[in-house]
């Protein structure tokens, strides 16, 4: 690692940060597959707006953030930030990712919802990315999701709800009537019917 790269990383996670860079020089690193020992929780935290913060001090460099976020692993509630040798837990408010954009592909079997997300990640809606919009149980408001990779989810920004409302039509999900969007071949529930 360099001096300058040293300098940008939060103390402490200086190895955590070298590990990531070398496993991602060979592809999106297989964090799926690496278990290592529980090293002890790291004071980083990933706010509901998607802002990195460490020490209670944001991360304002995107590319770190980007490698953070490449290492990112997800274990029933908890997450993680692995590498081969290293599991350090981290807290994360609600979703790990924010989706702040999408597009409509158009393809043959029709049209593909293509979400970009705050770490670079682009997604498309499918059968292997699923969106979901659970309700706030005491306020009925909607928090609208998308699976981006290995059980980590990205949060649809407010804007990019509002599109999809736009987009949705009446149909049916489970057996009950529901305002519903199409992408990949599959049908997501948004919302009740008005």
């Amino acid at each position: 690692m360099s001096k300058e790269d040293q300098r940008e990383a939060p103390s402490g996670t200086v190895s955590i940060v070298e590990a990531a860079r070398q496993a991602s020089k060979k592809g999106a690193p297989p964090v799926h597959l690496w278990n290592p020992p529980f090293s002890g929780d790291l004071d980083m935290r990933i706010a509901r707006d998607g802002t990195w913060f460490y020490e209670g001090t944001p991360i304002n460099r995107p590319p770190l953030v980007r490698l953070f976020a490449s290492i990112l692993k997800r274990e029933g509630d908890d997450y993680f930030l692995v590498t081969p040798v290293e599991k350090w837990a981290i807290d994360v408010e609600d979703a790990p990712f924010i989706a702040l954009d999408f597009e409509i592909e158009e393809a043959e079997a029709g049209p593909i919802l293509v979400f970009e997300t705050n770490v670079g990640d682009l997604v498309r809606a499918g059968a292997d990315n699923g969106i979901l919009v659970k309700a706030d149980p005491s306020t009925d408001e909607p928090s609208p999701y998308i699976h981006v990779r290995r059980n980590l989810h990205a949060l649809i920004d407010r804007k990019s709800f509002y599109r999809l409302a736009d987009l949705a039509e009446p149909g049916e999900t489970e057996g009950e009537p529901r305002m519903v969007v199409r992408s990949g071949g599959e049908t997501f529930a948004i919302g009740p019917m008005s």
